[in-house]
């Protein structure tokens, strides 16, 4: 079974397996010219190539151990300085991109040859992850955009677009209809409206007698019987 080959993405091989993959690049280079491969090649090269799916992914969980054995360095420094730049150094070889971190840890240490000449290089670097990140977005936000587009066209070029009637003739006049001359002649303008008739005059009121605004006093009516007896 390949095995990865230290940290930067190598990888061993068997003598077997060199035999299956040489006689597999054979095959699919001069197809014309090698004899065909037989059951047991086929089944030798599926299983080549699963084992180097799993030497793959083996190689990917030992990156991922070197990144984090990184931080834990990073996060020790100054005392393991040593250590980090030489760590640093071999997982930038397996296509790790610097970050913010990485980049002030260098700075702090940039006294130091040695981490002078990996801060230049991690600042290139690190402009390509970012130059190469916004060409990605840039890529996807125009494909979105022609796509969008295309859709639209498409959309419109299925509609269906209204049909225009043939030309008509000219249609006759019909009984009891308007003729040219009719409709030439101004329309009649409309009577005014009536004046509503007048409200009646209300007459003057008289103006009351000095009788009528002061009545004569009228003498107090007699006494009961009664009331004579209690009196007296």
């Amino acid at each position: 079974m390949p095995t990865p080959y230290g940290s930067r993405g190598g990888m061993a091989f068997g003598a077997q397996e060199l035999r299956v993959l040489r006689r597999a690049l054979a095959h699919a280079l001069h197809p014309s010219t090698v004899r065909a491969l037989d059951d047991q090649a086929v089944q030798d090269c599926v299983r080549l190539a699963d084992d180097i799916d799993e030497a793959v992914r083996e190689g990917a969980r030992l990156r991922a151990f070197l990144v984090a054995d990184l931080a834990r360095y990073r996060a020790a420094l100054p005392g393991t300085a040593a250590g980090y730049l030489e760590l640093l150094e071999d997982v930038l070889a397996t296509g790790y991109r610097p970050g913010a971190d990485d980049l002030a840890a260098l700075r702090a240490l940039r006294g130091n040859p040695h981490a002078a000449a990996l801060l230049d290089r991690c600042r290139t670097l690190a402009e390509q992850g970012v130059r190469a990140r916004l060409a990605a977005a840039t890529e996807a936000t125009a494909t979105a955009a022609a796509a969008t587009a295309n859709g639209w066209a498409e959309t419109a070029a299925l509609a269906p677009r209204p049909t225009i009637p043939p030309s008509r003739t000219r249609l006759l006049a019909l009984p009891g209809g308007l003729t040219a001359a009719d409709e030439k002649k101004p329309a009649p303008r409309p009577d005014p409206p009536a004046e509503p008739p007048a409200a009646p005059q209300e007459r003057p009121r008289p103006v009351p007698t000095p009788a009528e605004v002061f009545p004569p006093k009228r003498p107090a009516p007699p006494a009961a019987p009664s009331q004579r007896l209690a009196a007296g």
